[in-house]
C-alpha cells in the first residue's frame, strides 16, 4: 500500500487531500492507497476573512468550517498535532497517537506563525488583523478611534497575504472618509526595503493612490523596537514614528517541525520550485507557506501547488514519471478601498500588471470569497 500523509489541513493540505481522492479514487477504493490528513484544528480556516473583521464586514466565524465537512470521506482525517518528523525512518510521531505513523509519501503543509514577541513591544503596542483575536481586538479599537495618527507598519517579511497591509491602508482610508473623520486622521504606512511592496509594479501602483489619497509612505523602514507607553517605533535605520493607533504585520516563521527535521532553516522546507520537493530528503514535498519559492505567501500559491503535488504524488504511485510542475503562478484580488478592487496574475520572473479598480472586481473578490468552499473541497 501507498501512505500518503499530508501534515496541515490549511488551504494546500486540504485542497491536496481532496485532488488525491479524486485523482486516485479507484486506487484508495482497491485499498492500494491510504490518503491521511494530519491536523491539530478541528476547523479549517480561511485567513483573508480576517481583512474584513476590523470594518464590520465579515466575523471571525465566517472565517471557519469544520474541516470533517470540506475533506472528502476518501480521506483518512486525523485531529492530532504531529510533533516529530523522522525523513529517514518515514515516520510520524503524533502528540495523541502511542504510536507512529508510517508514510511513503509525505507531504508539509504547516503554514506560517505569527511572531509578535519577536519585536520588543510589538505585542503589547501593536496591532494586527492576521488572527482572528487580533482582527477583533483591531475592530474594537479602530471602532473608537476618531482623531490621531495611524500607522500601519509593515514588520515581518515574508508575511502571508503580501497584498493586504496595502490593501488594509487603502480601506481604512475610505472607512474613515465615509464617516466625515479622514480630515482628523493621518494615515502612514511603512515597508522595510525602498519602495511600498516587493513587487515593483504593486508599489509603483500602491504609492500612485497613497499620493492621491494623502498618506505618508515610509520606505527603508526597519522596526527595531516600538515602546508602548510613548507609543513610539524605533527602526535600525535610527528613525522615530509617535502614532495613535500602530497596525503592525508582525514577523513570521515557519514550523518548528521543519527546523527540527533539517528539511530548512526558520521552519521554511528548502525544496526545488517547480516540482516543491524538498531537496533535504527523499518523497517529502512541502506546499503553501512552509514552502521556501521565490513568489508570494498567498492562498492561490498553495492551490496551484497543491495541484501540481497532486499530480506526482499520483505519478510515482502508479509507477510513472513525474512530469507536473509549478511555475510560480499567482492570482491576487486587491481592495483598493470599500467599494473597488484590483486583480493582478503572474509567475516565476514576471511582473504581474495591476488593472484599473473597479467596483465589478470588488464585487468578484467578495464573490470569490463566499465561494471558497468548494476550492476547499476540490470543486474549484
Amino acid at each position: 500500500m501507498h501512505r500518503v500523509a499530508i501534515v496541515g489541513g490549511g488551504t494546500g493540505g486540504t485542497v491536496l487531500a481532496n485532488r488525491l481522492a479524486d485523482e486516485l479514487r479507484s486506487e484508495i477504493e482497491a485499498g492500494e492507497v491510504d490518503v491521511r490528513l494530519i491536523t491539530a484544528d478541528e476547523n479549517h480556516v480561511y485567513k483573508p476573512t480576517f481583512l474584513y473583521v476590523p470594518f464590520g464586514k465579515k466575523t471571525v466565524d465566517d472565517a471557519k468550517r469544520p474541516i470533517e465537512e470540506l475533506v472528502d470521506r476518501r480521506v483518512t482525517l486525523t485531529i492530532d498535532e504531529v510533533t516529530d518528523v523522522d525523513t529517514e525512518r518515514k515516520r510520524l510521531s503524533l502528540a495523541e497517537r502511542a504510536t507512529e505513523l508510517s508514510y511513503d509519501h509525505l507531504v508539509l503543509a504547516t503554514g506560517a506563525t505569527l511572531e509578535p514577541e519577536a519585536v520588543p513591544g510589538l505585542a503589547e503596542g501593536g496591532h494586527h488583523f492576521y488572527g482572528p483575536d487580533g482582527a477583533e481586538a483591531l475592530r474594537d479599537e479602530l471602532a473608537a478611534f476618531t482623531e490621531g495618527h495611524l500607522v500601519l507598519s509593515v514588520v515581518g517579511v515574508p508575511h502571508m497575504c503580501p497584498a493586504a497591509p496595502v490593501e488594509f491602508v487603502l480601506m481604512v482610508d475610505d472607512w474613515l472618509r465615509e464617516r466625515g473623520l479622514r480630515e482628523d486622521v493621518e494615515l502612514t504606512y511603512t515597508y522595510p526595503i525602498n519602495r511600498a511592496h516587493g513587487l515593483e509594479s504593486i508599489a509603483d501602483w500602491a504609492s500612485d493612490l497613497f499620493e492621491d489619497r494623502d498618506v505618508n509612505l515610509e520606505t527603508f523602514f526597519n522596526v527595531d523596537e516600538v515602546d508602548p507607553d510613548a507609543e513610539v517605533v524605533e527602526t535600525v535605520e535610527g528613525k522615530e514614528l509617535e502614532y495613535d493607533l500602530l497596525v503592525a504585520i508582525p514577523p513570521h516563521r515557519g514550523s518548528d517541525l521543519v527546523t527540527a527535521a533539517g528539511l530548512g532553516e526558520d521552519g521554511w522546507v528548502d525544496v526545488d520550485r517547480h516540482t516543491l520537493e524538498a531537496t533535504g530528503a527523499e518523497d517529502v514535498y512541502a506546499i503553501g507557506d512552509t514552502a521556501d519559492v521565490p513568489t508570494s505567501k498567498a492562498g492561490s500559491v498553495a492551490h496551484y501547488e497543491a495541484g501540481v503535488v497532486a499530480d506526482r504524488i499520483a505519478s510515482r504511485v502508479r509507477g510513472t514519471v513525474p512530469t507536473a510542475t509549478y511555475d510560480g503562478k499567482t492570482v491576487c484580488f486587491l481592495e483598493a478601498g470599500m467599494d473597488e478592487a484590483t486583480f493582478v496574475e503572474f509567475e516565476y520572473g514576471k511582473e504581474p500588471y495591476v488593472r484599473e479598480p473597479s467596483k465589478p472586481l470588488h464585487w468578484a473578490k467578495l464573490g470569490y470569497n463566499e465561494s471558497y468552499w468548494l476550492t476547499a473541497r476540490g470543486l474549484l
